[in-house]
């Protein structure tokens, strides 16, 4: 269970969160809103890569201040851009670089843990290619892949799907779909959310509706309409 309590957090004189009070819980959960509205540091928070200025993220019990590195073996998180967590050169070395800290895995063991994760995540074949030669939806897989070797218990997508085409965007979504973790997914593009169990709607850095992904999208379409914006991901 992931726990916020009193959660508020500025950058400088910024606030960008103000009194978040969050159980999350549940399997697949969404966080949608606009531009600068907070939703990306909401997720930072999860996993200890933002701390709260004000209050306490917990993880199962874990307090990501005070237990970053045990939340962070918990909790994996993939950015919007894979290429600021690819950091090998090529396929393999990168999944295999995430299990480093494994001292329990014989070479034999890794080299098959590898294998099998990028057969997973539709890589097979691939251990030895150059990643920076890799498509746009290949790195995103990749990246996926070279969080989830590590079997975390819960993983946080912060737009994972904004630099992907049409295709590769249902290959990402489809594979968060599939996966046995409980998923957090930042995300503009509301047709993605709209069969998750609880979304959240974040405003000015606040959580302003909290609910069903139906519901949540014309809540947010509402809102985006009130302000005489269209929001980003409408159809």
């Amino acid at each position: 269970m992931i726990r916020l309590e009193g959660v508020s957090h500025s950058f400088g004189d910024q606030p960008v969160l103000v009194d978040v009070d969050l159980e999350l819980g549940e399997r697949r959960i969404a966080v949608i809103g606009a531009n600068g509205s907070g939703k990306s540091t909401l997720a930072r928070l999860l996993n200890g890569l933002v701390l709260p200025t004000r209050g306490r993220v917990t993880v199962d019990g874990l307090d990501t201040r005070r237990d970053g590195a045990a939340v962070r073996r918990r909790v994996g998180f993939v950015f919007t851009d894979p290429d600021a967590q690819i950091v090998m050169p090529t396929v393999g070395e990168d999944v295999a670089f995430s299990l480093r800290r494994r001292k329990d895995l014989s070479p034999v063991d890794r080299a098959r843990m590898v294998e099998d994760t990028l057969q997973r995540f539709g890589l097979t074949g691939l251990s030895d290619r150059p990643a920076h030669l890799l498509s746009g939806g290949q790195k995103q897989l990749l990246a996926l892949a070279a969080v989830m070797v590590t079997e975390p218990a819960v993983l946080v997508c912060d737009e994972p799907t904004t630099l992907l085409d049409l295709r590769n965007t249902g290959r990402i979504a489809a594979m968060l779909d599939a996966l046995a973790q409980q998923v957090v997914l930042v995300t503009h593009q509301l047709d993605l959310v709209l069969g998750y169990q609880r979304v959240l709607v974040v405003d000015e850095g606040r959580v302003v509706f909290d609910g069903p992904g139906g519901e949540a999208v014309e809540h947010y379409q509402r809102l985006m309409r009130a302000s005489g914006e269209p929001p980003v991901g409408a159809s």
